[in-house]
């Protein structure tokens, strides 16, 4: 029983740990254009982000209960398989994280459950309906629907301030980004952050703390909403340049439509209870506003290779999370090198970080223009 309470707490604290680094992974998600076109200073934008995260944690629970009842068979699932799932997401996280591109937290944590569950439990505790309802045909879907909404807004809105000085236009709509980055963020937490909230409350249903099909306890809740909102306060600087200054040049008009774009998909999809990533749905808005503005003005260079780590996030994760599992079944010993592994891999992606740091004070220098170049600058 001891051990058992032990690993409990470790996969509390891991998924926490995962929630965290959700969190500045995805602050780009809701500060990168108003950072960009100057509407927020960086420290104030992280800041109201951070806060509204913890906010919107509290709005809903739907996407918890997918996760938590959903993807998996809570019946089939060990403490020791969302561990390891767990390890894969967050390892994914920080590895994408290092080279400033924006991949989804979202499927890296249903990559790596999917992963560990399979090979611990076999694949007939995976719901591969609800995966592909819940989170395959939203992934798609989603940044689509976003880019064609984002694209007609910022279309409509340079039409409708065309009569207007530039400067008054740049004025204004810079003052509407405090609102729209603010709503992308609530909207954030409450999609995200309920992720996390899912898996603590699969752990305490696999551990019989919980019955089956339960939804997240309200420490769980709060727990989740502080964890989420730290990292997003931290700020993940090498993404927010990514998306902020690397797709295309945003201007005050597009980043407010591509703001109001992403939250009208993130909270409709979070009242449906689709765990989407609101990543892909914030990127493809961005990529949206670039073409709404003029055709082509978006480096489609780098918007490959993130379109390629999307394809790549869940298989990724599910393979981590897949070995992870294979290790941590061995026994205490298995879940001791996993631990250890995971934390000698965050620390040296930590350190390689520290070669080119991105901060507050240079995450809005201009990114070259070369494919390549703008790969190593955001690294």
């Amino acid at each position: 029983m001891g051990s058992v309470t032990f690993l409990l707490v470790v996969v509390i604290v891991t998924a926490l740990a995962f929630d965290f680094t959700n969190g500045f992974h995805d602050t780009a998600n809701s500060m990168a254009t108003s950072i960009a076109t100057g509407a927020l200073t960086p420290r104030v934008a992280v800041s109201i982000a951070g806060a509204l995260n913890l906010l919107g944690a509290f709005l809903s629970t739907e996407v918890a209960k997918t996760i938590s009842n959903g993807i998996v068979d809570d019946s089939k699932v060990s403490l020791v398989m969302i561990f390891a799932g767990l390890v894969g997401a967050i390892l994914w996280n920080l590895l994408t994280w290092l080279v400033g591109l924006p991949s989804s937290s979202s499927h890296a944590l249903f990559g790596g459950l999917i992963g560990a569950v399979w090979v611990g439990a076999g694949g007939s505790a995976v719901n591969v309906a609800e995966v592909v309802e819940k989170i395959v045909v939203p992934a798609v879907a989603s940044p689509i629907v976003a880019g064609v909404v984002a694209m007609l807004a910022t279309y409509l809105a340079y039409v409708i301030t065309r009569r207007t000085s530039g400067r008054e236009v740049d004025r204004g709509y810079r003052a509407g980004q405090i609102g729209s980055a603010s709503l992308v963020a609530l909207a954030h937490g409450t999609n995200d952050a309920q992720k996390t909230m899912g898996v603590i409350t699969l752990t305490l249903i696999s551990a019989g703390l919980l019955s089956h099909g339960a939804g997240p306890p309200w420490w769980v809740v709060l727990s989740a909403g502080l964890a989420i909102a730290l990292g997003t306060y931290v700020g993940g600087w090498r993404i927010i340049r990514t998306m902020g200054k690397g797709l295309t040049d945003i201007q005050a008009p597009q980043g407010f439509a591509a703001e109001t774009s992403a939250t009208a998909v993130i909270l409709a999809s979070s009242h449906l209870g689709f765990a989407l990533s609101t990543t892909q749905v914030c990127t493809g808005s961005i990529l949206g506003a670039g073409l709404g503005r003029k055709l082509a003005e978006v480096r489609w260079g780098v918007a490959g290779r993130i379109a390629v780590s999307w394809v790549l996030t869940l298989p990724a994760a599910a393979a981590v999370g897949g070995f992870a599992a294979w290790v941590a079944g061995h026994g205490d010993m298995g879940v001791a090198l996993v631990a250890g592994t995971a934390l000698a891999a965050a620390t040296g992606f930590y350190v390689l970080s520290r070669r080119r740091p991105v901060t507050p004070d240079n995450v809005n220098e201009d990114r070259p223009r070369v494919p390549e170049a703008a790969q190593r600058s955001a690294v």
